[in-house]
């Protein structure tokens, strides 16, 4: 009989995202939402300070900036380093996990910076009506 854990290593097992109620939604959420594509991003320019990264994305709170690293880091794609010094010192890193998800949310990311234009000029036209 296989174990759950043997399962999901050997890729027997595989998320359905569109059942109400898989797990693998709940990681969407945190990958996807605002600040979690937004930290993805900033990290892949490497590792980060908690300073450094609210610096880099522009609008987030001490709050969410906390919250959103805490469940990348529940989720396996963030590493978070206290180096046990005063005055306090943590990096934030991405885990190899990290580095594949965040290559992902980039792309989508490039994807509407590149079309911008297109998207802003689709949003000033009058709704059709049906």
């Amino acid at each position: 009989m296989t174990t759950l854990s043997e399962a999901i290593h050997s890729g027997a097992l595989r998320g359905n995202v569109l059942a109400s109620t898989c797990p693998s939604r709940d990681i969407l959420k945190h990958v996807t939402s605002r600040w979690g594509v937004l930290v993805l991003i900033a990290l892949q320019g490497g590792t980060k300070r908690f300073a450094e990264l609210r610096r880099l994305i522009g609008g987030v709170s001490d709050r969410m900036l906390a919250q959103t690293l805490q469940l990348l880091e529940e989720d396996g794609f963030v590493l978070r380093h206290d180096h046990q010094e005063v005055p306090p010192r943590v990096d934030y890193t991405l885990t190899p996990m990290g580095e594949e998800v965040a290559e992902h949310v980039r792309a989508l990311a490039d994807w509407i910076e590149g079309n911008l234009p297109r998207i802003m000029a689709h949003q000033s036209e009058p709704a059709e009506t049906v």
